[in-house]
């Protein structure tokens, strides 16, 4: 069995079992590899992973027919030639920050004392120097000279491999189509942005509402909970759209059925055009009045000095393209003006005499 391994050698493998102090690794021979919990701890002590997960891991040695491994080398492990097969194969090391020197700061990696560069301390969130003083962190090694003597180590590689990891992961769950859970995180003037598994995505503006957004708080509040269903995933850009409009249904499916032709309806004008007006009939739904259809006005009229948005215009369906998603209207009398006209008429007699309030005062 332990020849199939090298010391320092990385193997892929799969998580078996978690106990006590021991993680139990698959080694696809109907044995198992162990591995020192203590390599997938957290700062607070708690271990990230658990059976089925998938880790890297390095060789360190047979103990008593025991093949152990490590995802990173710490402690009694650092010994030189560790440190050079970690050099060689970059296995993650794990050193203390003693202080910092001319350029950068002095590591511990066991009794080895390496050196990391200020450009290689951190990774996006970067910190004051005297932030990492006293710390013990995970470092690559870059440079193994002089048999061990001389080490340079970078921390930011360990922090760009690490999100490396986590972009492929959110890459295969969050793809182009898939409906997840977001929290909104802060508005913009052209949207808002969205915490998606851990990603920020952008919630456009454009993508709110079937209406017209004016304002992002207008529908969604800060630390809200929202489905949003993800329209674009640019990993390579490490950029990410999402859309709340796209999972509402779309109101063009029954407009012919909606708003047969010779339909009125009172509405407002949402957009106005050089061509004519655009009259909000129902949510995610406008109809276009040509300038050819408005009395008194003539072609090359300045519309938005004759009507203006969010005023009131009494119109008539005269054609629906539902396919097209276009409602051709024409202007008519507003519907309190067919109530008034209809209790007038209701007021004729019977016999068909029309009501003349001047003949009644003459008759009396």
């Amino acid at each position: 069995m332990k020849d199939r391994f090298e010391i320092g050698q990385p193997f892929e493998t799969t998580v078996v079992a978690v106990a006590g102090d021991t993680v139990f690794i698959d080694l696809s021979a109907k044995s198992e590899g162990l591995v020192d919990a203590a390599d997938f701890t957290d700062a607070d002590g708690n271990v990230t992973v658990k059976e089925g997960d998938k880790v890297t891991v390095y060789f360190t040695g047979d103990v008593r027919g025991e093949m152990h491994f490590t995802a990173k080398l710490a402690g009694q492990k650092a010994d030189s030639s560790m440190l050079e097969n970690a050099f060689k194969n970059q296995i993650p090391v794990e050193g203390s920050v003693t202080g910092e020197i001319k350029g950068g700061f002095e590591v511990k990696i066991g009794s080895t004392r390496a050196f990391c560069p200020y450009s290689q301390m951190g990774f996006k969130d970067k910190k004051e120097p005297s932030y990492y003083i006293g710390r013990t962190m995970t470092f690559v090694v870059t440079e193994y000279k002089n048999d061990g003597k001389n080490l340079i180590v970078s921390n930011r590689k360990i922090g760009e491999s690490e999100y490396a990891n986590k972009l492929g992961s959110l890459a295969n769950q969050i793809t182009e189509g898939a409906v997840l859970e977001g929290t909104v995180e802060s508005l913009e003037k052209f949207g808002a942005f969205v915490n998606v598994l851990g990603f920020r995505a952008l919630l456009p503006i454009s993508e709110m509402s079937l209406d017209r957004v004016s304002d992002p708080a207008d529908v969604v509040k800060e630390g809200q909970k929202i489905t949003v269903k993800v329209l674009k995933a640019d990993w390579k850009n490490e950029r990410v759209s999402v859309s709340l409009k796209a999972l509402i249904a779309d109101p063009w499916e029954n407009a012919e059925s909606q708003f047969p032709i010779g339909t009125k309806i009172d509405g407002k004008i949402v957009r106005i055009a050089d061509f004519g007006v655009f009259v909000n009939l129902a949510s995610g739904i406008d109809g276009l009045v040509h300038i050819s259809e408005l009395e008194g006005v003539k072609a090359g009229t300045n519309l938005k000095k004759v009507y203006s948005v969010g005023q009131s215009m009494s119109v008539v369906v005269e054609k629906v393209d539902a396919e097209a998603k276009r409602i051709s209207l024409k202007p008519a009398s507003s519907a309190e003006q067919d109530t008034t006209a209809a209790s007038y008429l209701s007021s004729q007699k019977d016999d068909g005499e029309t009501y003349n309030p001047f003949a009644a005062f003459f008759a009396k």
